[in-house]
């Protein structure tokens, strides 16, 4: 298999995973409705761990633009390879999203309020503030990355690496991530969100688009300066 196909599988099985808590948690009529943010950040820690141990082997596991440009911004993965791995998250995210779709198929005729549905996808701020918003995706990126690559080097822990990835995800999202659903990934954010657009969501409002470039600028900035303080003050 070809790193792009796994970037593709890998995000693909992130957004499954990770948008599917989301449904549950928010959709009616879902066993699962209102089981609270700690369910969400551990859904999404697992999607991670579980994207990560399924292609990791194969291309790397970024299943993030962020992590992909932070890493090659440091020396540690070929610019070349960018846009074809940023291409193939996407995808994956799209796909995965519309796979929650299908999956909670029923649930979204019962659910009346648009804004849940469209949090099922997408990211938005608890509190509508263009620098502050910003400033917390650039921050929980900036853990993520510098988290990844001090996981990275700890080789005698490396069958675990996966694991211990989506409990940093639990820990970001956690202590940090309820400013703005701590998308920190913009495949995450933007491929869902394109999903919401496109697909025949029964009762579904707008997608938001007035607030879907931060978190795509956010995580690119925060992933780019997470990179370059590891790099910088550990030397490796």
């Amino acid at each position: 298999m070809s790193a792009f196909m796994g970037e593709v599988i890998g995000t693909m099985i992130l957004i499954l995973l990770g948008c599917g808590v989301n449904a549950g948690v928010t959709l009616n009529k879902s066993y699962s409705k209102a089981s609270g943010w700690i369910v969400i950040t551990v859904g999404w820690g697992l999607g991670v761990a579980m994207g990560v141990y399924a292609v990791g082997n194969i291309s790397g596991a970024h299943l993030n633009p962020a992590v992909t440009i932070g890493l090659a911004a440091v020396g540690q993965f070929p610019w070349s390879d960018v846009p074809g791995y940023i291409i193939a998250q996407m995808i994956g995210a799209i796909i995965g999203a519309t796979l929650v779709w299908l999956h909670y198929l029923p649930h979204w005729a019962e659910t009346e309020d648009k804004g849940s549905k469209l949090g099922v996808f997408s990211t938005g701020p608890a509190i509508k503030n263009t620098f502050a918003n910003l400033l917390s995706e650039i921050i929980g990126t900036f853990v993520l990355v510098l988290g990844i690559l001090a996981i990275g080097t700890n080789e005698f822990a490396k069958g675990l690496n996966p694991l211990i990835v989506g409990i940093l995800i639990v820990a970001i999202g956690i202590s940090l991530g309820g400013t703005t659903g701590y998308a920190i990934n913009p495949a995450r954010d933007l491929g869902p969100r394109i999903a919401h657009f496109i697909l025949p969501i029964a009762g579904k409002g707008d997608s938001n688009w007035g607030y879907a470039w931060i978190p795509v600028v956010g995580p690119i900035i925060g992933g780019i300066l997470g990179g370059l303080f590891f790099v910088t003050f550990f030397g490796v």
